[in-house]
């Protein structure tokens, strides 16, 4: 099968996808901005009046960011997940993707397994109304390269230069789970099965926080995606705004005791060690925010009319640095590091 072959066959959109590029056309329907998608040099999208763009870029390389034995559904879905939580970390609505495609030849001979990375892509495309409208494929070593644009009314995106003294600090959904996954299939440690494909659903399979996004617009002052963990992802929100935060440890670590993860599978770790996945974990893709304490019950609705979990666990403070206030009152300094590729 050759390059546009296999383009046409996987890439090109579906009925359902290619209805949300069609959907302008429909004056009951929800207006779309692909003017013209796949089959030319480029794509042409037209934003709705009074926006602005926002704009992201995310690549998977196999044995870095996925396993080579993940599911091409989840990896498909995956792709696109993490490019779409930096737009629900600004606040943006998703109006369409590019892909840039690297597969091995064994790979590009092997239809069903690029039916079922091309399905998981579409299947969360669909459900986000974010259609492909371009891209490239390439002969190279596995690697996913997607795009994402998006929408957020000017002057409303949510940054993470605007986290102000006396802000709550919250995250949503549940953090560590990822890691906890990664941590089972690299030897690290044991999970009881049922425990362990929950975690690794996790890792393989994120939800984009889209909904929330949107909802916390008007709301938060600051936000950022929870991809190389929460201390490091948090530390660019306190550089960025030129403050610092003291985070509850009590109240990190429940963080990790959700859903799956119950208070009686907590029990299989230590407290530090639950805490340290819970602030360093990393590919959560859940967001960190911060807003005023006045718009606590404000935060708790965004968390309810997007059916997501939210935990306040600190406060933005003047002195710079990230610190930890201990179950016995003490408050220690934590190093606010992200995940970094280059790093020794």
């Amino acid at each position: 099968m050759g390059e546009f072959e296999l383009i046409d066959r996987h890439f090109k959109p579906k009925p359902v996808a290619a209805r949300l590029q069609q959907a302008s056309a429909a004056p009951d329907s929800i207006a779309t901005p692909v003017v013209l998608g796949i089959g030319d040099d480029c794509a042409l999208l037209q934003p709705a009046p009074g926006m602005q763009l926002a704009i992201s870029t995310d690549m998977l390389v196999e044995g870095r960011h996925f396993l080579p034995d993940v599911a091409p559904a989840r990896l498909g879905h995956k792709a696109l997940a993490v490019n779409l939580s930096d737009l629900a970390a600004c606040g943006a609505e998703p109006l369409a993707c590019t892909l840039a495609l690297a597969l091995p030849p064994e790979r590009a001979r092997d239809d069903a397994w690029l039916a079922a990375l091309a399905g998981g892509l579409w299947a969360l495309a669909d459900a986000q109304r974010c259609p492909l409208v371009g891209g490239d494929t390439t002969a190279g070593p596995l690697n996913l390269c997607l795009t994402v644009f998006g929408q957020v009314p000017a002057g409303q995106a949510l940054r993470r230069d605007g986290a102000r003294v006396g802000d709550d600090v919250w995250v949503s959904g549940a953090l560590g789970h990822a890691r906890l996954a990664l941590g089972a299939l690299r030897g690290e440690w044991t999970l009881p099965p049922q425990l362990l494909a929950a975690a690794r659903t996790r890792l393989e399979c994120p939800t984009p926080r889209i909904a929330l996004g949107l909802a916390l617009r008007g709301i938060a002052h600051s936000a950022a995606d929870v991809s190389d963990g929460l201390a490091g992802d948090l530390g660019h929100i306190l550089r960025a705004s030129a403050v610092g935060a003291c985070l509850d440890a009590q109240e990190t670590m429940k963080t990790i005791a959700a859903g799956a993860f119950s208070a009686s599978a907590a029990g299989l770790f230590d407290r530090q060690t639950l805490l340290r996945l819970a602030l360093t974990g990393g590919d959560d893709y859940e967001l960190v925010f911060t807003a005023p304490p006045d718009a606590r019950s404000a935060v708790q609705a965004a968390g309810q009319a997007s059916a997501t979990p939210l935990a306040r666990i600190g406060r933005i403070e003047a002195e710079p640095g990230l610190r930890l206030l201990g179950a016995d009152g003490r408050i220690e300094p934590l190093a606010a590091r992200a995940f970094d590729h280059f790093a020794p």
